[in-house]
């Protein structure tokens, strides 16, 4: 009988992270399962979990599924927590708006996650967007004749993350739901990386800055560096005013500024949008069972 362990599902949302913590981690292979930390690689475990899911239907897996889904995903013969990230967990992109709301599937999918490890403790994480830009974003990669059509019957104003993570808490109210907002993901991207592996603040991970190397110059991304070695930051949010600040001087605004090209769109629905979505944060900030992370 293998010991207990911590499985982690990173469950999106789509148009996100696009695969950057498994990148990063990656990098990280042999430091963290120095640790007892295993992050497979994408290939041999998205096929495999699909599959045992669909098969299960939510019942509990078996241990002989259990060791056939490890074997599959793995080639360490122990570790005590892995890490899984897919952002389809929750549903294909074209299901994102099934029945008018976010991701129908989610409470379901998470508790068939869950119960293929049904003895050992599990974790969420959840990356979410303003669905001002979330809704184009994820309209661009669906084929839908038009915007009407992608939405489904959906009404903007009723759309709301706090409902998807109220349903995936009470589906599966013993495991923890660690969430944040994408647009504050280059400002907690360490922080993040380290909850979802377990690891110490002082634990120095290669990759964390490779978020920021996308959206900031290269000459602004070495002084930030070099700033950072020679003022050594006393806790985490002295590091985050000073990226804050790099990020303000140096950002590639091509990469920041998003265009929003919806017919209809007008620049108080944006507004409207952004507002609703920063009153849903504040209520998911509220639940039991949900710890957020904050600039």
């Amino acid at each position: 009988m293998r010991n207990r362990m911590q499985f982690v599902y990173h469950l999106g949302v789509h148009c996100t992270d696009e695969d950057r913590l498994l990148r990063c981690l990656s990098k990280n292979h042999a430091l963290l399962v120095s640790d007892g930390v295993v992050v497979p690689a994408p290939d041999r475990y998205r096929p495999v979990l699909r599959e045992t899911m669909t098969k299960l239907r939510g019942q509990p897996a078996p241990p002989q599924m259990q060791q056939t889904v490890l074997d599959a995903a793995m080639d360490e013969d122990a570790a005590r927590r892995v890490v899984f990230s897919n952002e389809s967990f929750l549903s294909a992109p074209a299901r994102a708006l099934a029945r008018g709301k976010f991701y129908a599937q989610a409470d379901q999918n998470c508790r068939w996650l869950r119960q293929i490890f049904p003895d050992d403790d599990c974790e969420f994480f959840l990356g979410l967007r303003n669905p001002a830009t979330f809704l184009p974003a994820l309209f661009s990669r669906v084929k839908a004749s038009s915007f009407d059509e992608f939405l489904g019957g959906a009404t903007l104003q009723d759309l709301q993350w706090s409902e998807m993570v109220a349903r995936i808490r009470a589906t599966n109210p013993d495991c923890a739901l660690t969430v944040w907002c994408n647009e504050d993901t280059p400002l907690i991207w360490p922080e993040i990386l380290r909850r979802m592996t377990d690891q110490s603040p002082d634990m120095a991970l290669a990759g964390v800055h490779d978020f920021l190397a996308e959206i900031m110059t290269e000459a602004g991304l070495d002084r930030m560096e070099s700033y950072l070695q020679s003022h050594p930051p006393a806790n985490e949010e002295q590091r985050r005013r000073v990226v804050a600040a790099f990020l303000d001087k140096f950002a590639i605004k091509d990469e920041i500024e998003i265009e929003l090209d919806v017919p209809g769109w007008t620049e108080n629905l944006v507004e409207d949008l952004t507002e609703r979505y920063e009153e849903d944060i504040f209520a998911i900030e509220r639940m039991d069972g949900v710890e957020v992370i904050t600039p």
